[in-house]
């Protein structure tokens, strides 16, 4: 009985230690080597690019005004509103001025008084009832009389205020009942069939534009992208930015409305730099990876990437001039993996 016991635990034994061999056999063995994955590869080189530099502006009329009134009265009729379309010379702001009437009066009064006098005189010269100083001081009281009817007159005129060009108001500060005094703006009348962009360029790039030039601009807003003509330059900058005030007219389309944001790009000096396919850019989480061929195996490359345009990427840092880059086929690519490079 104690023979078959020790049997059976002799055989137990080896079984155990078999299986434990087994074990370690199958954590020394080398893990499956990975396909061959067919790939296309590009060749890295530096090429010139334009460089640019993006401004911020903003979107407004070429021709604009800030109506304001040049006599004090209280306002008697304002027959616009905001939006409002007018053409040149419609009424904007009528205003009530009594004074000026009645200046009016009273300098038409005091010509026709001096005309009678003058007229009155110059008969008597021609009897030799007069003499021709008296004639003389007639006459320049005439004129006087005559300046001061002018004055009146177009004073009076300033208490209508019509459009100065065709437009629309964009802006209504005062109403019917108000109070106008001279200089207070009352009313913003913009011609929104022409516009531009008006934008603080620095003074570091405004060298590389010249009035004239076409560049390129691009309103959000509008869903417009294209090309703008530099119409003016600022002769000085702003000391405190350091910036030029630059205007760019643009052509007109119907979703553009003044005071909206715009993008203007400025071509400076080419660059060199590296370019390669969207397509060989792996994003993982926040980082861009490359896998480029070396010795007939993928090796994988964290790069820092810049401006991304027509299906290209420029590569900032992670990559060199005559590296293979990998362009497809790279999505499930590990370190190390053997490719099959197609020429």
């Amino acid at each position: 009985m104690n023979r078959t016991k020790t049997l059976l635990s002799a055989c137990a034994l080896v079984l155990v230690l078999a299986c434990a061999g087994a074990r370690a056999e199958d954590k020394t063995a080398p893990p499956p080597v990975p396909a061959k994955v067919r790939v296309h590869v590009l060749t890295l080189e530096k090429k010139e690019i334009p460089s640019l530099v993006e401004v911020v502006g903003t979107v407004q009329a070429v021709q604009r005004a800030s109506i304001a009134a040049k006599v004090s009265g209280f306002i008697a009729e304002i027959p616009v509103v905001l939006g409002s379309r007018v053409r040149k010379g419609d009424l904007l702001v009528k205003i009530s001025a009594e004074e000026i009437s009645a200046r009016l009066l009273q300098a038409q009064a005091q010509l026709a008084q001096a005309r009678r006098n003058l007229e009155r005189e110059q008969k008597l010269l021609r009897q030799n009832a007069s003499t021709p100083e008296t004639v003389k001081t007639m006459r320049d009281m005439y004129a006087i009389a005559e300046a001061g009817y002018r004055e009146a007159k177009t004073m009076l005129g300033y208490t209508t205020i019509t459009a100065p060009f065709a437009g629309v108001i964009t802006r209504k500060i005062a109403h019917a009942g108000d109070l106008a005094t001279p200089g207070t703006p009352l009313l913003e009348l913009e011609n929104s069939s022409r516009l531009q962009i008006v934008t603080a360029v620095p003074e570091s790039v405004v060298r590389n534009i010249e009035t004239g030039d076409r560049i390129t601009v691009k309103v959000p807003a509008a869903r417009l992208v294209g090309q703008g003509t530099v119409a003016e330059i600022a002769p000085v900058a702003d000391p405190r930015s350091r910036t030029t005030r630059v205007k760019i007219n643009i052509s007109q389309s119907a979703l553009l409305r003044t005071g909206q944001f715009a993008r203007v790009s400025i071509p400076m000096k080419n660059t060199e730099t590296l370019l390669v396919p969207a397509s060989a850019i792996v994003p993982f989480g926040q980082m861009d990876r490359v896998f480029v061929a070396e010795k007939g195996k993928a090796r994988l490359r964290l790069v820092r990437t810049g401006e991304r345009a027509d299906g290209m990427v420029e590569i900032l840092a992670g990559l060199n001039p005559g590296d293979r880059v990998i362009v497809d086929n790279n999505r499930l690519l590990v370190n190390g993996q053997p490719l099959s490079i197609v020429q």
